[in-house]
């Protein structure tokens, strides 16, 4: 058994690791630090957990992260920054699912994030946690960062076609679209119910965050510079992603053969067979990105759909399973819950 703790519990992406957390069978969960709700009970706040977990969120002044085998960061950009060196060097590993360290370039981290970057060593050190990729390297990691949702979605969704070098890489686009909850649990206009419901609008056209670190792991599998156009949209639901990424041919192949084959040995990577359609709610509360790819009307183009749920695959989930690959786990344990339907 590890002891795992969490920095920043009441949120969207916290609760989640707590649920995935509180349901393994090799974790000990030992800290949930929240400053504002430091001496509330977990059950309290979260009913559907009551049973499951004990402890009550720590002021992080006084949590004993330190004595932790691995930290997951559930925080808004720029904390684990501050708090992971720290850690690391008390020993801790440290998964961070906010965006601290998965840009490499650290100026244009900054650019993007208007913030003043306080540990660039960490950065080079972390290892970006995709495991259909990074697998080998996350291994031996003392620090993950964990991918955000949309690129877990997109990467996921056009590394096979990069890879086979059979595509244009300068005429990449990604249309995706995602539930409110990717917003996280901090009150804002957009996110009620009012104004997401029965409503749909694109955001972000002119460079979303997420922009950079697509274009890094797709630059990096291709091994040469892609240009991608990513538009991402709020849809009126939950949980969810969507991904409909576009790119020309430039190399005939067999293009279902060759997602078949890419992800055949991945355990969360379900390739649909021809002329599916995949669902966010196939994939709802599960750790899965299901895809499914085509060539409309046997033209030049090919359409690949690519969906998961922001919060499991999108994030905490993936962040557990980073943590099994880190700790020599089997890389499902925890992950095996079925999509919830409907």
């Amino acid at each position: 058994m590890i002891k795992a703790g969490i920095v920043g519990g009441t949120g969207y992406t916290g609760v989640e690791l707590l649920r995935l957390l509180a349901q393994h069978p090799e974790v000990e969960l030992t800290a949930i630090t929240s400053r504002g709700e430091a001496g509330t009970s977990v059950a309290k706040m979260f009913p559907s957990l009551r049973g499951a977990v004990d402890l009550h969120f720590t002021d992080p002044k006084v949590a004993l992260l330190d004595k932790c085998d691995v930290v997951f960061f559930a925080t808004p950009n720029g904390l684990a920054m501050q708090q992971a060196p720290m850690l690391l060097s008390s020993g801790v590993r440290v998964v961070d699912l906010a965006a601290d360290f998965r840009i490499k370039d650290v100026a244009e981290w900054e650019k993007w994030y208007g913030m003043t970057h306080t540990s660039p060593s960490c950065v080079a050190e972390a290892v970006y946690g995709l495991p259909e990729v990074n697998r080998a390297l996350i291994r031996n990691a003392r620090l993950v960062a964990n991918p955000g949702c949309y690129p877990t979605a997109t990467q996921l969704g056009f590394l096979p076609l990069v890879e086979a070098g059979c595509i244009d890489l300068g005429s990449l686009v990604a249309d995706a679209k995602s539930g409110v909850s990717g917003a996280g649990r901090k009150a804002e206009l957009n996110s009620l119910f009012s104004e997401a419901a029965d409503n749909f609008k694109a955001y972000g056209v002119h460079g979303h965050r997420h922009l950079p670190e697509i274009k890094q792991g797709l630059s990096f599998a291709a091994k040469s510079p892609v240009d991608l156009t990513f538009v991402p949209h709020l849809t009126p639901l939950i949980r969810g992603i969507h991904a409909t990424l576009y790119a020309r041919i430039t190399h005939e192949t067999d293009l279902q053969a060759l997602f078949e084959a890419r992800y055949e040995n991945e355990p969360f990577v379900d390739v649909l067979p021809p002329n599916s359609q995949p669902e966010t709610r196939s994939v709802r509360a599960s750790n899965t990105c299901r895809i499914a790819v085509h060539r409309p009307q046997g033209g030049d183009v090919v359409v690949v759909l690519s969906v998961i749920d922001n919060l499991v695959k999108g994030a905490a989930g993936q962040a557990v399973q980073n943590m099994n690959i880190m700790f020599g786990f089997d890389e499902s344990a925890g992950l095996t819950q079925l999509p919830v339907l409907p």
